[in-house]
């Protein structure tokens, strides 16, 4: 009933910057919070940052001052400026967010299924 479709991801050497996006679709009411994760090889997944819907911001210690995320409540959507990337960004880098369907009363987890971000020395 929902699809979160992330895009954005590629390679690109260290220093250089991305834009992730993620759109949300499907019946949706309303989208609360939003995330990103990512997850590398062997790694277990972490939060990068999130966003509420009063646009709250949070930010993994790893990418504070480095990454920005926003969104369009308009088109539900979210996006993940990466900038100054680095060899250990390299990541499948997944969307997330808590979204209530119309004619539900309780929102739930969604997540998109990933983009990958190749950051080379």
């Amino acid at each position: 009933q929902v699809r979160l479709v992330e895009s954005g991801g590629g390679l690109v050497q260290a220093g250089g910057s991305l834009r992730l996006s993620c759109a949300a679709s499907g019946s949706i009411d309303t989208v609360n919070a939003m995330y990103w994760y990512r997850q590398a090889p062997g790694k277990q997944r972490n939060l990068v940052a999130g966003i509420t819907s009063g646009d709250t911001t949070t930010y993994a210690d790893s990418v504070k001052g480095r990454f920005t995320i926003s969104r369009d409540n308009a088109k539900n959507t979210v996006y993940l400026q990466m900038n100054s990337l680095k060899p250990e960004d390299t990541a499948v880098y997944y969307c997330n967010a808590i979204v209530r369907v119309a004619g539900r009363p309780f929102p739930n987890n969604y997540w998109g299924r990933g983009t990958q971000v190749t950051v080379s020395s």
